[in-house]
């Protein structure tokens, strides 16, 4: 069973997911004809630029924010400021714009989401204790997946029926859909936003501005505490790695079918098909990480994700290769994301949570910033999408070396690492 305070820690995966699925399989859709109407042709390169804007914005910021976060009280401002912004961006994405106009909003919109998820991932070491933090996590995913179908079809069924029911266009039906979706974000932020309780922090309020001037010295400390710790600099090195191809494939997928010619019902009822894969997939590899550890368990979804991305460079052409392109994607995809999560909670010391998951994010936000760089620019480079995908394999290579090199520094302890 699951405490009242872990079930509503779990519900903003279900609200913020919602914006998620709609950002990938709806908005690149939505972009490609604003594109298609200003004389452009080259959604995947474009659409790559925007992710890479939207990730570098939120690697610079988070270490910095992330360790004022640490701070009595401070962590759920900066969660609720992050969140507040994403959707009111979201709601702005329904104006009548322009495709430049449109990028510039959604991407403000994803760095509201981005930011507010490295508060709330760091909101997992207040929730719940380290033995569950794996199972905990993966519900997060889980119930982020399932939940999200319900706004998306609502959507989906205005998209295709609105025009007949209502007499609506259908950009006027998709642009509705995103103010949908804002309003189902907030629906399940509200109990996170009066329940959260920060147990773990560094400075007391009493103290803020003392830690806030201190802060630049504190991250300082903070790196070369990584540095001495060798486990845990070795994981960040291949979560850098592995998580770009992740990151990578979640958000070019769409585009990238799009450019083969695929139809935008295939993409979009496919994609849907990759959530309910997730949802009982992200449990199971929850309940496996407590038998097998989640070392073991994030190594073999590496491998996986190298078979998928072969898989996609090589074979993908038609819808009935997408389909079970995001059939692959929804057995890994949550698994890997709740498990590193849930893996970086156990092995850095709590009271400085927030700060370390600021690190976190610049390993994985940079780390979207060079995958969908090299897709976008290798691209634009050969006229050859295929070549971009393949791409990442490389660094999904690396990824794996990293992690059968390091020690794990959980097996045969249920405590967190502490660092020196």
């Amino acid at each position: 069973m699951m405490t009242p305070r872990e079930k509503k820690w779990i519900v903003y995966d279900v609200g913020n997911s919602a914006f998620v699925l709609l950002s990938t399989a709806v908005v690149p859709i939505y972009a490609n004809s604003l594109l298609k109407a200003a004389g452009e042709t080259n959604i995947v390169s474009t659409w790559g630029y925007a992710q890479t804007i939207a990730s570098l914005v939120i690697a610079v910021l988070m270490p910095l924010l992330g360790s004022i976060a640490d701070v009595q009280g401070m962590k759920i401002r900066f969660f609720t400021g992050f969140f507040l912004t994403g959707v009111v961006m979201c709601c702005a994405m329904a104006m009548p714009l322009g495709w430049l106009a449109f990028l510039i909003v959604y991407v403000l919109s994803t760095i509201g989401l981005n930011g507010s998820l490295t508060f709330y991932d760091s909101m997992l070491v207040d929730t719940t204790s380290n033995e569950r933090m794996d199972r905990i996590s993966s519900h997060g995913y889980a119930w982020g997946y399932i939940g999200s179908t319900v706004p998306f079809i609502v959507c989906i069924a205005l998209i295709f029926g609105g025009p007949a029911l209502f007499g609506w266009s259908t950009t006027a039906c998709t642009r509705a859909s995103f103010v949908i979706t804002a309003l189902w974000w907030v629906a399940f932020t509200i109990p996170l936003l009066t329940s959260y309780k920060q147990v773990h922090y560094r400075a007391t309020a009493g103290q803020a501005g003392e830690a806030i001037r201190g802060t630049f010295a504190e991250l300082g400390s903070t790196f070369r505490a990584i540095r001495k710790n060798k486990p845990l600099w070795m994981f960040m090195i291949a979560f850098f790695f592995y998580i770009d191809a992740v990151n990578t494939v979640i958000s070019m997928s769409t585009s990238y079918g799009t450019q083969l010619g695929i139809d935008s019902t295939q993409l979009v009822v496919a994609l849907l098909v990759t959530q309910f894969v997730a949802f009982p997939c992200s449990i199971i590899y929850g309940k496996l990480a407590g038998r097998f550890g989640s070392k073991t368990m994030i190594t073999a979804a590496v491998v996986a994700y190298m078979c998928i991305v072969f898989f996609a460079a090589f074979f993908l052409r038609a819808a009935l290769e997408f389909w079970i392109l995001a059939i692959l994607v929804g057995m890994f995809q949550g698994g890997i994301q709740a498990l590193s999560r849930s893996y970086y909670g156990k092995i850095i010391p709590k009271d400085h949570a927030n700060e370390y998951y600021g690190f976190y994010d610049i390993f994985g936000k940079t780390a979207s910033i060079i995958g969908t760089f090299l897709v976008a620019t290798t691209t634009s480079l050969t006229g050859n999408a295929s070549i971009g995908v393949l791409s990442i394999a490389i660094l999904l290579a690396v990824a794996l070396v990293f992690l059968l090199l390091q020690k794990d520094p959980t097996k045969g302890s249920t405590e967190a690492a502490t660092v020196d």
